[in-house]
């Protein structure tokens, strides 16, 4: 998949996408102090609908509060960084925007509280991420890092080489994606997803005190769900409880809602999406697009604003 656009947004201004650089001795590059964000937009054929811009902003200053750094922006300012930048590149097709604020000074200290904050608005031409139709995923021996060792709450950059370890070693077995448990042995989340399990119609998702991070996706399945009459449960999971899964499937902002229907070499259900994430999935397509008044309140229009 090739990731280009004509436009990126970087401190203030429009540039080509070519002329976006920074420096290598850039902090955030060397210690991994940056602070990201994976938003969706969608075409609907008469604009492009943003989902859950908001949520995502606050995730960003939320994050940035944790690492302790001082962010030169507002967070209306970041929501119209991203609306400029879609409307720079005229897309007309579903992409994916990442805003990333980063430690732009350059030095290695490690003291981050006095150090220059850069923004970035990076947007692109995005289809699926993972096969709709059901992956296959392996738990690896790799452990989701403890909320007591980093701040998995925040959505630092640093904090992704776990993801990128784990994501590794299940590609390197032949599977399409990682599930990890936390330090207690309990089902955590995947590379880059929240892990939702079905069992006699119940459906149940760790707690975020699972050291998981609090998913937009997955806050938006668990009020799609309870607002459908389905019962969701916040909850630990046993490793071998999603062996024995009626359903599994993973939610996240590039995964959207993707079907596991193979985990560590056992079949989940009859190795089809089941009824539960078909519903689920179905109903989050309509809803980021616009197609559902009630969840209106979501998507935020880039052309007719």
């Amino acid at each position: 998949m090739k990731f280009s656009a004509n436009y990126v947004w970087l401190d203030g201004r429009v540039v080509k996408w070519e002329d976006a650089k920074i420096h290598v001795l850039t902090h955030a590059l060397h210690y991994g102090t940056s602070i990201f964000e994976g938003i969706r937009a969608y075409w609907t054929g008469k604009d492009l609908l943003i989902f859950r811009l908001d949520d995502h902003v606050d995730r960003m200053f939320r994050s940035a509060k944790i690492l302790g750094v001082k962010v030169p922006y507002t967070a209306d300012e970041v929501r119209r960084a991203i609306i400029e930048t879609l409307r720079a590149n005229s897309f007309r097709e579903d992409v994916y925007i990442r805003p990333i604020m980063f430690v732009s000074t350059p030095t290695v200290t490690l003291d981050v509280r006095m150090l220059e904050v850069s923004l970035a608005v990076i947007a692109f031409p995005f289809g699926k991420y993972l096969p709709p139709e059901g992956i296959r995923a392996a738990v690896v021996s790799w452990r989701r890092v403890s909320n007591t060792m980093l701040p998995v709450m925040a959505k630092i950059g640093g904090i992704y080489v776990n993801s990128v370890l784990a994501l590794v070693e299940a590609r390197n077995k032949g599977f399409d994606e990682a599930i990890l448990m936390d330090a207690n042995g309990y089902i955590a989340e995947g590379s880059g997803e929240n892990v939702f399990v079905v069992r006699k119609g119940k459906i149940y998702t760790p707690p975020t005190y699972a050291s998981i991070l609090e998913g937009i996706t997955r806050d938006t399945v668990i009020k799609l769900a309870t607002d459908e009459g389905m019962y969701v449960e916040e909850r630990p999971i046993a490793r071998e409880e999603i062996y024995i899964a009626d359903e599994v499937f993973l939610v996240g902002t590039a995964a959207e809602i993707t079907p596991v229907v193979e985990i560590d070499g056992r079949t989940i259900g009859n190795g089809k999406p089941g009824p539960v994430t078909k519903k689920l999935a179905e109903l989050y397509a309509k809803v980021v697009r616009g197609e559902v008044e009630k969840y209106l309140r979501w998507v935020t229009p880039v052309y007719s604003t």
